[in-house]
């Protein structure tokens, strides 16, 4: 069935500056504007003084916005607060920081252990990590069809007083649930735990506070809400917890302490950086500040989120999550229980129309992902409902219902 499609691949129109390519409604990597390519297109000496004070410029903007309050008409940043963090860069995909944050921040025992708070696929990482490097952890599941219940997690931390760290990711992109951050952190800080945050897919689009919500520490990636492209992470946190990490981390190349203490002593880093990465991601960063910033951002996604969820409800489909629990990075649609609906056929038909999608992710039912973040618009998601339509007909989909 998808061969009949095949001859439309090169009839759509695609992101500006590369139009025969698709649209990414994925959580990442996803479409960038054209000036964030084009910024890849100099060569960058690492050790120049224009590329260092570039990377430095990028760990200040990121500290600032992790610490503002984009929603308040009061100046957003509390300088106190912003003095008490460090942001380090780290190459690599987004788990790589992750993992680097993970030994360099969670107790090695024999009393202390990390709770990881798990409702998806990225906090069962977050446990294999942990168990590979040996590190005490529990494991906290809810249903990965809801959020986060912030009474089952202070019970968990009162049954157990050896736990000093809480593991929690923020938007789960398992199915793109939004776990109520601030009430969790600050509950975990009210009980004196160490608070780490998995912001990989909401920070620079939903609103988070490090210093406000008691998180310590907290992770994200270039290729995500910020628009930049893949090819590093970076972990924001508590300068007093960073210095005390010396010497604990399993690894060489993954060392947070060292990466910092390096960038510190000469704002290079340690090993080779993705130069043209961090150039592309300076200027995704000017192009988020443009467009007004972490609300700005989030307003647009929601948008996208809301143009695509009406229109597929109105085919058929349903989605996984009720829409108080959703949030405006990914969306989860139960696959059709019609027999002639085959994914692979759908995602080969999308794709010659100019749209690439995720498959599902989910452990209990069939299901297809749509991401609406990246540089889109509303638009392009009513162009691809037209699309949807179009290849479901050609499939004999009479009823999309899962």
């Amino acid at each position: 069935m998808a061969s009949s499609f095949v001859s439309q691949s090169k009839s759509f129109n695609g992101p500006e500056g590369q139009e025969d390519m698709p649209y990414l409604l994925t959580p990442g990597p996803l479409t960038t504007s054209s000036n964030v390519k084009l910024a890849m297109l100099a060569d960058w000496g690492s050790r120049d003084i224009e590329f260092r004070h570039l990377v430095t410029n990028i760990c200040s903007q990121l500290v600032n916005m992790a610490n503002s309050n984009p929603s308040s008409r009061t100046p957003s940043n509390d300088e106190l607060a912003v003095e008490e963090f460090e942001c380090v860069l780290m190459q690599g995909a987004g788990t790589f920081a992750i993992e680097a944050g993970l030994g360099a921040f969670c107790p090695t025992g024999p009393k202390k252990k990390t709770l990881v708070v798990i409702n998806g696929a990225y906090g069962q990482r977050a446990v294999k990590i942990l168990q590979h490097l040996q590190r005490p952890v529990i494991a906290l599941e809810f249903d990965e069809e809801g959020p986060v219940e912030t009474s089952k997690v202070e019970a968990a931390l009162e049954e157990d007083s050896d736990i000093e760290t809480v593991f929690i990711v923020h938007c789960e992109t398992t199915t793109g649930v939004i776990n109520p951050l601030k009430e969790i952190c600050q509950m975990c800080k009210a009980h004196g735990k160490t608070v780490f945050v998995d912001a990989m897919s909401s920070f620079g689009a939903l609103e988070l506070n490090m210093a406000e919500y008691g998180i310590d520490i907290m992770v994200s990636s270039a290729n995500k809400c910020i628009e930049g492209v893949p090819g590093f992470g970076y972990v924001i946190c508590r300068r007093a917890l960073l210095e005390a990490s010396k010497g604990k981390s399993h690894s060489i190349s993954l060392d947070l302490y060292d990466q910092w203490n390096a960038m510190q002593k000469t704002s290079q880093f340690r090993f080779t950086p993705p130069t043209h990465v961090l150039v592309a991601f300076n200027q995704a960063l000017r192009e988020h500040a443009k467009e007004g910033g972490v609300l700005a951002r989030g307003r647009r996604y929601q948008k996208n989120c809301d143009t695509l969820v009406k229109n597929m409800r109105k085919l058929g489909f349903v989605t996984l999550l009720d829409d108080e629990f959703s949030g405006p990075i990914i969306q989860t649609f139960l696959s059709p229980a019609h027999p002639n609906f085959d994914f692979e056929t759908f995602y080969n038909g999308l794709r010659a129309h100019g749209f690439a999608i995720y498959p599902g992710k989910l452990t209990k039912r069939d299901s297809f992902r749509i991401g609406t973040i990246g540089k889109l618009d509303s638009d392009v998601f009513k162009r691809l409902i037209i699309a949807i339509e179009l290849i479901l007909d050609e499939m004999g989909v009479d009823s999309p219902a899962p």
